[in-house]
């Protein structure tokens, strides 16, 4: 697989999963398969995907939650199966990240020219960086680890996906619940206090000070952000 484009597919049907995937390969993708959608998030997170083909309908959670998840973490191209072709569903799907739709059923011929198309249109584009930096702080995303001066901090797996992901949308706001989603995942049922808590402890191991943050913002009434504006 090494030297490949990776498509990850999360459909609900192991019949159409083998048949693209034959086609995938055939095309010199490698290609990364499951009827999960709670698999599928653990598999990208895993490995470098240049592609998702998703299907709408998944057994365990909607494929719009799905696409919300993977954009909390990365612009990688989306490209949604769905049988349902109203136009609702279709303009629902593409407002919350996705980059195409293709209609069950399909030509698997005409699905591997619409994976060309957006990888081309999206060559640019990705998941997050493998170094994530601001000022002194540095997030090596390849080996989950994070540093502040040259020296590794000791985070729980936790802080280190908080940290990760305020430091992947720098600025960008992020409610309690985002955070919570994101590190916990969607079926954890907690208190969002939690993410104050796991905040509290990064702080004090990066060295930000709350009252005059260098790092992590409190929005009061919103959440956090992480960078101070310049």
């Amino acid at each position: 697989m090494q030297g490949m484009e990776t498509i990850l597919m999360v459909d609900d049907e192991p019949k159409i999963l083998e048949l693209v995937k034959s086609y995938l390969v055939l095309n010199r993708y490698a290609a990364l398969c499951t009827t999960s959608g709670r698999e599928g998030i653990k598999m990208f997170e895993e490995h470098n995907v240049s592609l998702i083909l998703l299907d709408l309908m998944l057994p365990d959670f909607s494929g719009e939650e799905f696409c919300k998840k993977v954009r909390q973490m990365s612009e990688v191209p989306i490209i949604m199966l769905t049988a349902r072709a109203d136009e609702s569903s279709i303009i629902r799907g593409l407002n919350i990240g996705a980059d195409d739709y293709v209609t069950k059923p399909f030509s698997p011929k005409q699905l591997m020219a619409r994976i060309q198309a957006v990888l081309r249109r999206n060559s640019g584009r990705g998941r997050t960086a493998p170094f994530l930096v601001y000022d002194d702080l540095v997030v090596d995303t390849g080996n989950r680890q994070a540093s502040r001066n040259g020296e590794i901090l000791s985070l729980t797996r936790d802080e280190y996906n908080t940290l990760a992901l305020l430091m992947s949308r720098q600025t960008k706001i992020f409610t309690r619940d985002e955070i919570l989603d994101a590190v916990k995942g969607g079926d954890y049922d907690g208190f969002d206090r939690s993410v104050d808590s796991t905040i509290k402890r990064l702080r004090s191991k990066i060295g930000d000070d709350p009252k005059t943050p260098k790092y992590i913002v409190t929005v009061y009434g919103m959440g956090y952000r992480f960078g101070i504006d310049k």
